[in-house]
């Protein structure tokens, strides 16, 4: 039933998501401006974000394939609730592990590869039920870079917020 109003409400599909990636950044937040425990916890919820990652590219469907690898090379549509589920699904996992690591440029490589992985994975595996698209690469791309500016700023949010390097603020003088 969710799905039958995203796809006739394309625009709630895009609400959806800002409303994810706006408590996604949140939390992203005040994990940043927590350093002594911020990074681990921000692990966890990176190992939760790979989940749905999972269950809904690689769990194995009923359908079979015919075609098994789409090779596109046009920007695809963003008015398509697809596309805006591939961007969305890669955001929690790249926030949080940028969160974690404070390496920006390392996250956009690996999960761009592990998107990469995954298409491969579906072209190679005929049996999962799923077909790999260029299309789906590039969204979940998409949602790794969108992720990594969203706690790039979180993060320098949360230096500007302790006027430090990203302590805490307990125990300082005001």
């Amino acid at each position: 039933m969710i799905t039958n109003v995203l796809l006739d409400h394309p625009v709630l599909a895009w609400l959806t998501y800002l409303v994810g990636a706006q408590i996604c950044a949140s939390v992203g937040y005040l994990l940043a401006r927590w350093p002594a425990f911020g990074p681990r916890v921000a692990w966890v919820l990176s190992g939760v974000a790979m989940l749905p990652i999972g269950a809904l590219t690689l769990v194995p469907t009923s359908r079979v394939v015919e075609q098994v690898c789409a090779v596109q090379f046009s920007v695809p549509s963003l008015a398509a609730v697809e596309n805006v589920a591939n961007i969305a699904l890669f955001v929690p996992l790249a926030l949080f592990a940028t969160v974690a690591i404070r390496r920006p440029v390392v996250i956009l490589a690996a999960g761009s590869g592990l998107s990469l992985m995954i298409e491969g994975m579906q072209a190679l595996i005929p049996s999962i039920g799923r077909s790999c698209d260029t299309n789906d690469w590039l969204m979940n791309t998409i949602g790794v870079i969108l992720g990594v500016l969203a706690a790039v700023a979180v993060i320098a949010l949360a230096k500007a917020r302790n006027g430090t390097t990203g302590g805490p603020t307990v125990g300082r003088e005001p």
